[in-house]
């Protein structure tokens, strides 16, 4: 007499249960790990791509109709608004050079190991806590009229007269390099950092010099870096508002974008000028922001992030 055996459990289908989403996930190339980025994107989305897009929405919406390029017609053909653009280029442009051409050479001293270096780098990033106002307050005291700057000038002899530094362009140029310094020593430290010593000690066995080894080594491999410190010092100069307002001349040689679109929105009230005003100094740190990218491809091969070279 056969006995017959007992039936086994169906096998679960291929890609089905536990691990059925983890399989077609990876046979599509998906890391699950990926997902953890969901959570990231959404605020992304909430918090940045919805504003951005609702002003530029708004910009092609004109108060006075017109058209959708109304606005950006009329801020290109309006002298007075025209010139915010060439003012906010004259700003920022040099306060980002200057600010990063400065770190450098303090970063590559700071870099090394020696008796107050932790001191001296704490007084070098202290302005980052101080805020705008309080340091074009400071400015204000320090470099007006009856400041201690104009004071020892006169006593001094050097000068007849106080030398004029706040009000106008000198006095957010200043505001602008004090403010932001912190950000660019920072940053540059940290890519200065991470080059190798030892690259410049072989140098240095090789006959090559201080000059030599900055020039050939240093550099080379501090590109990077330094093309992306500019970058976020660029941007960070270019939407200058209260030093403008403060230390400056807003109605004059220091009417910055920032203060022409929040004359739009807060004293015109054309919500839609202000959104394209907004919108046009996003385009321009692009375009200054791909220029010094593009640069960079064309002076530097290796990796396009860290301060190591390849």
């Amino acid at each position: 007499m056969a006995v017959e055996a007992p039936a086994r459990p169906a096998a679960p289908a291929p890609g089905r249960g536990r691990g059925g989403l983890r399989h077609r996930l990876a046979e599509r190339g998906v890391d699950r790990v990926l997902l953890l980025l969901v959570p990231a994107v959404l605020i992304i989305g909430l918090l940045f791509l919805y504003p951005m897009l609702y002003g530029v929405s708004l910009s092609l919406q004109p108060k006075n109709g017109g058209g959708p390029l109304r606005n950006y017609a009329d801020f290109f053909q309006d002298s007075y608004q025209r010139g915010t653009v060439w003012k906010t280029l004259k700003l920022a442009l040099p306060a980002a050079l200057i600010n990063v051409g400065a770190s450098v050479p303090i970063a590559y001293r700071l870099r090394g190991r020696f008796r107050g270096r932790r001191v001296l780098t704490a007084l070098l990033v202290l302005p980052v806590t101080l805020g705008t106002v309080l340091v074009a307050d400071g400015l204000l005291r320090y470099l007006g009229p009856k400041g201690w700057f104009n004071r020892v000038l006169l006593d001094l002899g050097l000068v007849d007269e106080p030398v004029r530094l706040i009000y106008n362009y000198w006095g957010v140029l200043f505001s602008l390099i004090i403010t932001g310094f912190p950000f660019a020593f920072l940053l540059v430290l940290s890519y200065m950092s991470g080059i190798d010593p030892t690259l410049e000690r072989a140098a240095a066995t090789l006959g090559a010099g201080p000059w030599q080894r900055m020039r050939r080594i240093v550099l080379p491999l501090l590109a990077p870096g330094l093309a992306t410190t500019f970058v976020l010092a660029f941007v960070l100069a270019f939407s200058v508002f209260p030093s403008a307002n403060l230390v400056g001349e807003p109605a004059g040689e220091t009417r910055v974008m920032a203060i022409a679109a929040y004359q739009a929105a807060f004293e015109k009230y054309d919500y839609s000028m202000a959104s394209a005003i907004a919108v046009l100094m996003g385009v321009f740190e692009l375009l200054v922001i791909s220029v010094t990218l593009l640069l960079r491809g064309r002076l530097y091969t290796g990796p396009a992030m860290g301060g190591k070279g390849s």
